[in-house]
């Protein structure tokens, strides 16, 4: 049976004491909405859709961003949960299967405890997901009789005998999208906040002789983001997890307490990393290649064999062939840099193309900006760029051709050819003692005056 998701991304996020939305707030360099929709891709859904509030058209433009097919709905007003449900039912129309509801707020639920809901809505009309809590506190509490639930009890309003049930609710629900919205038009709002609540739907579920089925999990799936400690926290919480992944892939972390990984980092089996590395949104490394210790990569490629750092940095759109070499405070910028080049020391590579066995020297800069407009510099295969060179592009470097160190190239340089732009060296001798003894003299002159 086929499946959608509906994620609500409507609330204000008061606590957190931000003008942006609540679900937009970072973890892993992803908005906290990016995470509770890769979760729910494990069901490969036919639709998503994200129900916006707050910060309506960026949070549409962030899950749009995440996923360009997802739909979005509207509420205007934030009326409770089953009135921001009920506003995906246009977008759901002519839908057969289930309704997955999730939390734009609560990123951690696993792909293995959806699955688990899945299987569970083959034996009853509703699944709800909920967890055993260390602390129960304020949450709602599940109510079962035997296997079934039979309803969701608010803090406020329960007994003693329930108020130390531990079993609670993460709000997270499974059910048949017909009889979803046939529950939610049965919901009222006779309470004191005059809100929908969706947590109702159970009772009036078991008054309609329906079956209703609880899932657990893990506390820590259910963490949900209100504050900017929690965001902290969960921050921490994905750092950790995100490190054993690693390990558990085959990925050599030198200090994996250092490390910290973006929610949509890729790296390949006996990759190698050193310490304090961070991998920003975008960046894929291929199997055995090495990043050393204090390197930042963001939006690039680093394929097999290739050697990053230390202290190097990666920015959007670099791509490392095989075998590259990137040493220490080297910077490259939407770059290719092809197979068996390096590029060692003290350089910046932007807006080019370095290739297949080239060399570039210490200090070589690409000059690719002119105040306006960005231009480009193509360095051909086995080329030797002496230290200190200043490519001022647009320019191309033919292949197996050399640059002289100190260079300012600013024509093109054909196959095979050397460029030396500099001014020619005059020596003059004595020069430098007599000018030493004069400015010592000087010296001391003012010291006697003074």
């Amino acid at each position: 049976m086929s499946v959608s998701l509906v994620i609500l991304a409507a609330g204000m996020g008061s606590r957190m004491n931000s003008a942006r939305p609540k679900v937009l707030h970072p973890i892993g360099g992803a908005p906290l909405l990016a995470h509770a929709m890769r979760a729910g891709d494990i069901l490969e859904p036919e639709r998503v859709v994200v129900v916006t509030g707050h910060g309506a058209e960026a949070v549409a433009k962030a899950a749009k961003t995440a996923n360009p097919e997802v739909l979005i709905a509207h509420q205007a007003e934030q009326l409770g949960t089953a009135h921001a449900v009920a506003q995906a039912r246009a977008a759901l129309e002519g839908f057969t299967g289930d309704v997955v509801i999730l939390y734009g707020d609560t990123p951690f639920v696993s792909p293995e405890t959806l699955e688990r809901m899945r299987e569970a809505r083959e034996r009853h009309a509703v699944v709800v997901l909920g967890f055993e809590a260390a602390d129960p506190g304020r949450y709602g509490r599940l109510i079962l009789n035997g296997e079934m639930l039979e309803r969701i009890v608010e803090f406020k309003d329960a007994t003693e005998a329930e108020r130390a049930i531990t079993l609670c609710n993460s709000g997270v629900v499974c059910a048949d999208a017909s009889v979803l919205f046939q529950l939610i038009d049965s919901v009222g709002n006779e309470n004191a906040a005059g809100e929908y609540y969706l947590t109702d739907i159970v009772a009036i579920a078991r008054q309609k002789g329906l079956s209703v089925g609880a899932v657990r999990c893990d506390e820590a799936e259910t963490l949900g983001i209100n504050t900017r400690a929690e965001l902290a926290a969960a921050e921490v919480a994905f750092q950790t997890r995100a490190r054993a992944e690693a390990l558990e892939n085959g990925v050599t972390l030198i200090a994996p307490e250092t490390i910290y990984f973006s929610l949509d980092t890729v790296i390949g089996r006996d990759a190698v990393v050193g310490p304090n590395v961070v991998f920003a949104p975008g960046v894929t490394v291929e199997s055995d290649a090495t990043i050393r210790a204090f390197c930042h990569l963001e939006g690039c490629h680093v394929s097999r064999g290739a050697t990053v750092g230390p202290f190097a940095r990666l920015r959007p759109d670099a791509y490392l062939a095989e075998d590259v070499h990137v040493g220490n405070f080297v910077e490259i910028k939407n770059a290719n840099i092809d197979e068996g080049a390096k590029v060692n020391h003290l350089t910046y590579i932007g807006d080019a193309d370095v290739g297949e066995g080239s060399n570039i020297g210490a200090g070589t800069i690409t000059c690719n900006y002119d105040g306006v407009f960005k231009h480009r510099t193509t360095i051909g295969k086995n080329v030797f760029v002496g230290s200190d060179t200043m490519l001022v592009a647009p320019v191309r470097l033919g292949d197996g051709s050399m640059t002289g160190s100190g260079s300012v190239i600013t024509e093109d340089v054909p196959a095979g050819a050397l460029a030396l732009g500099r001014a020619r060296q005059e020596n003059k001798p004595g020069l430098a003692t007599r000018l030493m003894e004069r400015l010592k003299a000087k010296k001391a002159a003012a010291k006697k005056e003074g």
